[in-house]
């Protein structure tokens, strides 16, 4: 009787335990917890370069020697590697202004580049910038969605430099998992658009 008892049991509890109509579902996968640097920034020390900014300490400048297998259109082509927690950068090129028309291409190139993101874009908000009094103008991008480059700017004085700059991370793009980082990034972005000026 007992080892009919003992048998029946384990049978008993599993038909009882398989009442329920829902189907188990399993957690959502979690984000990596990602630990951003302390603010504090540093002027851009770049002799190669026609400007300076407070760039945030915990990046690193690094020149763009090769483009494609080319030498860079200027010397100061430059990525500013983020924090390693951050894992992206900033890329940054320059370009002299000789003429009205050159201007004219420059721009309309930065917003051909925004434009190769509207097939994955959700939004892209134009940002206009006008610091008169540093003789400093521009747009930055603020591209919503699965893009590649989230963040993109050009800051000008329309008559001697152009200036690029493009955030991109080394991961693959989820707008989800990074929309804390790229806000993070962009306050960043913003102190170097409100303390750059031309040399």
């Amino acid at each position: 009787m007992r080892i009919l008892l003992l048998c029946c049991l384990p049978v008993f509890v599993l038909i009882s335990s398989c009442g329920d109509d829902v189907p188990p579902v399993p957690k959502p996968r979690s984000y990596p917890r990602v630990d951003y640097p302390e603010r504090a920034y540093v002027p851009l020390a770049a002799d190669y370069c026609r400007f300076t900014f407070e760039r945030p300490s915990s990046t690193e400048v690094v020149q763009e020697t090769t483009f494609f297998d080319e030498a860079p259109a200027d010397p100061c082509w430059f990525d500013l590697r983020l924090d390693p927690a951050l894992n992206g950068n900033i890329h940054f090129s320059y370009y002299p202004v000789t003429s009205y028309a050159q201007w004219e291409e420059l721009r309309d190139e930065a917003f051909q580049l925004v434009g190769v993101h509207n097939q994955r874009a959700s939004d892209i908000e134009e940002i206009v910038i006008h610091r008169d009094s540093a003789d400093v103008h521009g747009v930055a991008f603020d591209i919503a969605g699965p893009a590649a480059s989230p963040f993109q700017f050009f800051l000008t004085d329309t008559t001697r430099h152009f200036l690029r700059g493009a955030l991109y991370f080394d991961t693959q793009v989820n707008p989800d998992s990074l929309a804390p980082v790229i806000e993070y990034v962009k306050e960043d972005i913003y102190r170097i658009v409100e303390t750059l000026e031309w040399n």
